[in-house]
């Protein structure tokens, strides 16, 4: 009896300890378990708690996959996050500024009295050839704010002349106030009555989309100052030759008006009309005004 009885509890105690094997097998095949799932072009692996996916899109790839576990591995990635944060380049400035050759303007110069292209008799002495008369414009410098890709906002200075092949054969007077000249009894072949300016421009201008048509639209418009520089009164003839006078003829020393582009690529068209009489202290010439309208190149 004493011997079935030993014989028993060792045959339990063997079970157990078979049973015991078993269940940390079990064990580790859990934890060293991965499981693989093929859908046709991905495949995803099982491991632990770890799911990666590789997608296989006809072009043969190698990749390299690191576990990492614990607190430390944790606190490494959160701050190579965020040192990458801090060192990532910054967006690209919107604001920008320089030298610049752009918006260059030619164009035909107009007299408007009263609002009209014909002359009062009062002004018939500035009467001009309309096709020789003209307008020759440029920015040098600028500045600006790009708001978005198709909106932006510029500041430039450049030059502006303006030049009137006149008809009579006059002389205007130097310091004179009210403008005032005589007529010559020389024929003049070329008799040009010319003003330049500082123009500041302040331009908002919107453009079409990139890629829209095969060159973008621009729409330009604004208000524009101008500081006068210099006038002159250029006189070609057979008995005097070449001979130019500068004075200020009583041009406004200060200008202001709008003007007006439209391009496509960097050809267009432009106007400008100044809202101030082009001649100070002179009656006579009150409600004269400039306009020029002509092409524009945007180098």
């Amino acid at each position: 009896m004493k011997s079935i009885l030993l014989t028993l509890l060792s045959t339990l105690a063997i079970l157990g300890a078979q049973a015991q094997e078993t269940k940390t097998i079990q064990e580790n095949k859990v934890v060293h378990q991965t499981r693989t799932v093929d859908r046709g072009d991905s495949v995803r692996v099982v491991a632990d708690s770890t799911i990666v996916d590789i997608k296989n899109d006809g072009d043969k790839k190698r990749v390299k996959i690191t576990f990492e576990y614990g607190k430390e591995a944790v606190d490494k990635y959160l701050k190579d996050s965020t040192e990458k944060k801090i060192f990532e380049p910054k967006k690209k400035d919107d604001f920008f500024a320089g030298v610049t050759f752009s918006n260059f303007d030619l164009g035909l110069a107009k007299m408007l009295d009263n609002g009209k292209l014909s002359l009062s008799p009062e002004n018939e002495f500035l009467r001009y050839r309309n096709w020789k008369s003209v307008n020759v414009g440029f920015d040098v410098l600028q500045m600006g704010y790009k708001f978005t890709d198709q909106f932006k906002m510029t500041i430039a200075a450049g030059f502006d002349w303006t030049h009137f092949r006149l008809k009579e054969n006059v002389i205007i007077l130097k310091d004179t106030r009210p403008l005032d000249y005589v007529d010559s009894d020389i024929e003049y072949s070329k008799n040009r009555f010319s003003s330049s300016y500082l123009r500041i421009p302040l331009t908002f201008e919107i453009r079409t989309k990139a890629g829209a048509f095969p060159e973008r639209f621009h729409l330009a418009a604004g208000p524009i100052a101008g500081i006068l520089l210099q006038g002159s009164q250029k006189l070609k003839s057979k008995e005097e030759g070449k001979r130019k006078v500068k004075d200020d003829f009583n041009f406004a020393p200060f200008t202001y008006g709008a003007f007006a582009r439209i391009s496509y690529g960097s050809v267009g068209l432009y106007a400008k009309y100044y809202f101030n009489d082009m001649f100070v202290d002179s009656p006579n010439q009150k409600d004269l005004k400039n306009l020029s309208f002509g092409v524009m190149f945007d180098f």
